[in-house]
């Protein structure tokens, strides 16, 4: 699969299906979502970025990328602790995809050593690229396999990994991320709620590549799961900005402020559902990086921030979103996160 990395950095297990999808409108889309279609059926027309847009992204990016670098490092610490030199890195396309560049190079910077990294797809409810798998255990040891995603929200993808590779003998289903806000896994770098950059925009600071597609007619039944590569966006690519703006900061000692929160996340998600009198939990999407997910490619009811951050510059680029597309903002006392999407209903699309 083509994409801007070098793959010095990363092997994207990939079919490039470059022409062949024609992306729909965001509310086209969500119709069809909640109609019964499948999301990994459709790919979205990606958000164009204004320029104020970018500012923010520009300044969020000079702020957050010493966390990010913190955060990484604490990680490819616990990372290099519990699977050693010769773990194979597995990012999830495609948020997964810088952190786990930003992980190979950390672990070169420190470590000295050289891991592989392969990016595959895995879709709810659809599961894990099985061709993609049988590729990766024909040339490693199923224990050197280390999936990787940039951030937890609800825990969705944790819990669709698990059931996905109970059928794998050795591999294991755990996933290294940058930030568990949801509070289900130690493998990461923080439990805070804090801004990777990177989940501000869409392909362009993701090697010019669509989330991950599949269909029938399509993906062959010895196909990779597909993607497309955006070539026409090459002059707007900030991919290796961001890797390089966080590497920067990259130190051999990394500090992180810890949160300790009770529970997991997914029991303040049922209470937004409660408050929100929302059926289906899935339309609820906590976390920045999974806020920011929903106001660019999905058609949200409301975006709730926590009262404590009600003026922080790490949500700038989620209030001038939700000013852009018109959508409601309310203060509410979140603990696990720092702010929450909320997807309209169909009927109100």
């Amino acid at each position: 699969m083509r994409s801007s990395y070098s793959e010095k950095d990363v092997v994207l297990l990939l079919k490039d299906i470059t022409g062949l999808v024609k992306p729909q409108p965001t509310k086209e889309r969500e119709k069809l979502i909640q109609s019964g279609k499948h999301y990994s059926e459709m790919l979205p027309i990606e958000y164009v970025p204004t320029d104020r847009y970018m500012e923010i992204y520009e300044e969020a990016l000079e702020i957050y990328s010493r966390p990010v670098a913190q955060a990484v490092g604490r990680l490819s610490d616990k990372v290099m602790k519990s699977r050693g030199a010769d773990v194979v890195l597995v990012s999830l396309a495609r948020a997964g995809i810088p952190i786990g560049i930003l992980i190979k190079r950390y672990l070169k910077f420190k470590y000295d050593v050289d891991v592989p990294h392969y990016s595959i797809s895995i879709i709810r409810d659809r599961g894990i690229d099985h061709n993609a798998m049988d590729f990766l255990l024909k040339n490693y040891r199923a224990g050197q396999l280390l999936f990787v995603d940039g951030w937890i929200g609800k825990g969705a993808i944790l819990r669709e990994l698990g059931k996905c590779i109970a059928e794998y003998k050795g591999v294991s289903p755990e996933i290294a991320v940058a930030a568990d806000p949801a509070n289900v896994t130690e493998l990461c770098g923080t439990h805070e709620d804090i801004l990777i950059p990177s989940s501000c925009l869409n392909s362009t600071v993701s090697g010019l590549v669509s989330r991950t597609f599949l269909r029938s007619d399509i993906i062959g039944e010895d196909d990779f799961h597909g993607a497309v590569f955006y070539e026409e966006l090459q002059d707007a690519d900030l991919s290796y900005g961001f890797i390089e703006a966080v590497e920067r900061e990259f130190t051999l000692s990394p500090e992180v402020r810890e949160t300790e929160v009770d529970g997991q996340g997914i029991d303040e998600v049922r209470e937004i559902a409660d408050r929100y009198h929302i059926e289906n939990i899935n339309f609820i999407k906590p976390g920045i990086g999974e806020t920011t997910r929903v106001l660019l490619r999905r058609v949200p009811f409301l975006v709730l921030i926590d009262e404590r951050y009600k003026d922080s510059r790490e949500l700038s680029h989620l209030v001038r979103l939700a000013k852009e597309k018109q959508v409601p903002t309310a203060y509410y006392p979140l603990r696990h996160y720092k702010c929450c999407g909320i997807i309209k209903k169909i009927g109100d699309v």
